[in-house]
């Protein structure tokens, strides 16, 4: 008769131990060292602020109230002075193609 070998249990790390191995990682990767992590870019493509609030049939001022930006910030992008930054880029673009959407969410916000 054949003995069964036995499988020895691996212990799982608790949450607060993958956590903290985590943080580790990711002092790790901010000090320049080489760590295993994934890193994940979304390309938002420019928008064309002024086409697409002219599509809306709104002001700059109109534009700006209704999707919770400042009018001068819609008057530097239109005017080139400046640069959405990301978050504003993705709202921007969200915008272009389903404004509906935005303006339901800040009604119900």
């Amino acid at each position: 008769m054949k003995k069964r070998a036995r499988k020895k249990k691996v212990k799982e790390p608790t949450l607060g131990q993958r956590i903290i191995n985590s943080l580790d990682e990711a002092i790790a990767w901010a000090r320049g060292e080489d760590v295993p992590i994934r890193i994940t870019t979304v390309h938002v493509p420019a928008v064309d602020v002024r086409a697409v609030r002219k599509k809306l049939n709104l002001s700059q001022v109109q534009f700006a109230a209704r999707f919770g930006f400042a009018a001068a910030s819609v008057r530097n992008w239109e005017q080139r002075r400046t640069s959405p930054d990301g978050p504003a880029r993705i709202l921007l673009a969200v915008i272009a193609k389903h404004p509906e959407a935005v303006e339901d969410a800040l009604e119900h916000a």
